[in-house]
């Protein structure tokens, strides 16, 4: 029986690893795509400007691609930030403390407010989402687009960016929170943060030398 219950929690063990690991290289490849939306918002605002002032030529919907890559930046590469811990923290105790104060800090701030957060922002926006893909009233579809006439028309694409950003930095939370409670439970020696690997020592910043 001992053995089994020793197989059974070995496999959950690996399982939760192996998930954490996969929604960390998720999150890592999307940020790395989102970041370079950078590089072409800077190009595309620099012809913007030279088209503009130099050849008095304007474009609509190149001034609203800004809008979209500025905000897609921020909506698909949050869970990227929470991967390599690069919110601003607005306490001044979390830096200092030892390590599995921080994995309990971590692992409470998933399930009571990250977690929540996620839910909630999906709950709201679902509706607003929908509505911007098809109504449901006339049976047609809609794929909202810009209300100026040689606009974008993919709005539709960009409201939809808003559950996608809580479903991809609520995944980012559960890799977080599987790796607190690793470390809690003395299955992993060391605990790196929301970008250390639940799964072995090494890659981590922090042991339990630091409590």
């Amino acid at each position: 029986m001992n053995s089994g219950g020793t197989g059974n929690g070995s496999i959950l063990k690996n399982t939760a690893f192996s998930l954490a690991r996969s929604i960390d290289r998720m999150n890592d490849a999307v940020g790395r795509w989102a970041a370079w939306l950078a590089l072409a918002m800077v190009l595309v605002q620099f012809a913007i400007v030279i088209a503009r002032y130099v050849f008095h030529i304007g474009n609509t919907a190149a001034q609203e691609s800004i809008w979209y890559m500025h905000g897609l930046i921020f909506m698909l590469g949050a869970g990227y930030t929470l991967l390599y811990d690069g919110h601003v923290r607005v306490d001044v105790f979390y830096r200092e403390i030892g390590a599995r104060k921080k994995a309990m800090i971590d692992a409470l701030g998933v399930l009571l407010f990250l977690l929540p957060l996620c839910a909630l922002t999906i709950r709201l926006s679902w509706s607003y989402v929908l509505d911007a893909w098809y109504n449901f009233s006339s049976g047609r579809w809609v794929l909202e687009g810009s209300t100026e006439v040689s606009g974008l028309p993919l709005i539709f694409l960009l409201k939809t960016a808003i559950p996608v950003f809580a479903i991809l930095l609520g995944l980012q939370g559960v890799s977080m929170l599987i790796k607190a409670l690793a470390y809690l439970g003395g299955v992993t020696d060391a605990y790196g943060g929301p970008g250390g690997d639940a799964s072995s020592s090494g890659s981590v910043q922090a042991s339990r030398s630091g409590n």
